[in-house]
């Protein structure tokens, strides 16, 4: 009898068994004091990471049985001790005030059904990670609560290359816990964080093990291992979260974006230009250049700063492994430009209108034409104003009758209609070139990630402006009587005694005139728009044949022209716009139009009147 009851009590004090548990926990309908189930599924817990402990395993301290309420916490550091230590140290460590913060259970999922990692259907599984952590950081609720800065970072993953990868079932695609660790994941301003400003290279470094090395060696890379808080680490150049592809247009490293979203963030900042003696019109310069130009307008082929000075094995330019040592230079630009800087010293690139950099011959070219600019477009104006208000004081000499007097042959339309097509298009073309950010550019400029487009359209219409230069002297050398213009065009002391007669006679001094074959205003237009194209076509050549002249003369010349093209073609497009739109449009005596150009006729009484000395020859006339 006293053996019976020893064994009693022995089967008493011993722990219950899992069976003895399942004998409870089985029932689908059991619930504990505060109404929630305490179910636990059999099958699932046979097939989880835990198959084979007893419950008293993970609850410790249940010594009865049946238990009484409440069930100690199941605690997983008996097993796991180093990742509850890291847990306990990390972010997401229960802290007070921070009662939603994820415990084990949170990411692995309930003890009783808790599967390794390398089951697909583990919820901290790659390929179900992303999801396991998208559970609160996907909340905005969550993120305010917590006052996490970062604004939809699962969102943001998703959308990047890690993202779609994972996405598109690539085992090998960054996921979370690759960035941040599993359990010691730490806050970015913990020195221990992987994503800590200093770790970030050795992060990244894990799956881009190449590319690390050479970074290491860059200018950045060893300034980040000297400790310098303004050196970019890959976050700073790719973004976190939401890294894209180069060839994609949001892509913070996008050829059309690296200049001036990336490079241009710290080496147009003036704190750290001066803090670190960088040059601070680096950027400037480059935006303001052709590949600048080219690179806002959206093309997605012209050099941007990467294209010569590296991605990530950015070097300092004195150091003879770098792509903007001057040793190398003429490889660097021969890249795009074939032979560029083979037969001269190449010359400052990033060049500043008005500052040292700017070749002194530039500098002369570009401050004579803004005074040649200034000067005649007052003159202009001012010629234009006195002669519109004298007739307007007068009231118009405007005729109505239907005589008319031939103006204009056939030829003669031919190429003037082709010089109106080209110049036109010169000018929106070119000025879309550079104004790419004005909204009247945005429809040249639509096509430019993959077609050239406004490139295109311009070369085309200087290929027809030419064109109509080279039809309009052949012309002219074939037709000896057309040919008689140019001795009716040509200027002479008798002009400056018109134009001052014109003045004299606007102010109500004088009387008007007597022209002859062509006015004086028509002689300057005439040729100023010979020698205007003939400078824009040559300029326009020596860039668009860029590869020929890097390779077989100075950079300065190159500066040169684009000068010249650029305040050429504003001067033109003024005297056109204040000049020649005056005399054939806005002039009171011939309003709405001189239609000349399009009939090559003119009204007899006006030309009888504006054109005396010429009317009293014998010209035929129609009516």
């Amino acid at each position: 009898m006293a053996l019976q009851w020893t064994l009693v009590l022995c089967l008493a004090a011993a722990p219950p068994s899992s069976a003895d548990c399942l004998g409870c926990h089985e029932d689908k309908e059991l619930r504990n004091a505060q109404g929630h189930s305490v179910f636990v599924d059999p099958a699932r817990q046979k097939a989880s990471v835990h198959d084979g402990l007893d419950c008293v395993s993970c609850h410790e301290g249940i010594a009865d049985y049946p238990h009484p309420e409440p069930v100690p916490a199941a605690s997983c550091a008996s097993c796991h001790e180093d990742a509850v230590r890291e847990h306990a140290s990390s972010v997401h460590a229960l802290q007070p005030g921070r009662a939603d913060a994820p415990a084990c259970v949170a990411c692995h999922g309930h003890g009783h059904q808790v599967l390794p990692s390398s089951d697909p259907a583990s919820p901290v599984a790659r390929s179900h990670l992303p999801a396991t952590c998208a559970s609160c950081h996907a909340n905005p609720d969550f993120l305010a609560r917590h006052k996490i800065p970062v604004a939809r970072p699962v969102e943001a993953y998703e959308r990047s290359v890690h993202g779609r990868a994972h996405a598109a079932g690539n085992g090998g695609a960054a996921t979370c816990s690759d960035c941040h660790g599993t359990h010691a994941i730490k806050a970015a301003r913990d020195p221990g964080s992987r994503i800590n400003h200093w770790n970030v290279p050795a992060t990244c470094g894990t799956c881009h093990q190449e590319i690390a090395k050479v970074y290491d060696d860059s200018v950045h890379g060893r300034a980040v291992k000297a400790g310098e808080s303004g050196a970019p680490v890959c976050t700073d150049c790719h973004g976190e979260h939401s890294i894209l592809a180069p060839g994609e247009k949001d892509s913070l490293v996008n050829p059309t974006r690296v200049s001036s979203v990336t490079c241009g963030r710290c080496h147009a900042d003036e704190r750290l230009t001066a803090k670190y003696g960088l040059p601070k019109d680096q950027v400037p310069a480059f935006q303001d250049s052709y590949h600048g130009l080219a690179a806002r307008a959206g093309s997605q082929t012209v050099a941007n700063c990467a294209s010569c000075h590296g991605v990530h094995n950015i070097l300092a330019s004195s150091d003879p492994r770098s792509t903007i040592h001057e040793t190398n230079l003429g490889t660097t630009c021969g890249t795009c430009h074939p032979g560029a800087g083979a037969r001269f010293a190449i010359g400052p690139i990033h060049v500043v209108p008005g500052t040292r950099t700017e070749h002194g011959l530039v500098r002369f070219i570009r401050l004579a034409y803004i005074a040649v600019i200034v000067l005649t477009v007052g003159f202009m104006l001012l010629h234009n104003g006195l002669d519109f208000f004298a007739k307007l004081r007068r009231g118009s000499a405007h005729h109505a009758g239907t005589g008319t007097v031939a103006r204009m042959n056939l030829a003669f339309r031919v190429t003037h209609w082709l010089v109106i097509a080209s110049f036109v298009t010169l000018v929106v073309t070119g000025f879309a070139l550079k104004f790419p950010e004005a909204s009247w550019a945005a429809p040249l400029l639509a096509w430019e990630g993959q077609v050239a487009v406004r490139g295109l359209v311009h070369r085309a219409a200087g290929v027809v402006l030419i064109a109509a230069l080279l039809l309009h002297v052949v012309h002219l050398a074939l037709s000896r009587r057309d040919r008689a213009i140019l001795r009716h065009l040509w200027p002479g002391t008798q002009d400056v005694r018109d134009l001052w007669s014109l003045v004299r006679h606007n102010l109500g001094r004088g009387p008007r005139p007597l022209f002859g074959v062509f006015s004086y205003a028509e002689k300057l237009e005439y040729w100023a728009f010979m020698w205007g194209t003939a400078v824009m076509a040559v300029s326009g050549l020596l860039l668009w044949f860029n590869s020929f002249t890097l390779r077989n003369l100075p950079t300065w010349v190159t500066d040169a022209a684009t000068a010249i093209h650029f305040y050429e073609a504003i001067l033109a497009t003024l005297a056109i716009v204040i000049w020649h739109f005056y005399m054939v449009i806005f002039d009171p005596d011939v309003y709405p139009m001189d239609l000349a150009w399009l009939t090559g006729r003119t009204s007899e009484e006006h030309f009888r009147r504006t054109r005396t000395a010429e009317a009293k020859g014998d010209k035929e006339t129609t009516t």
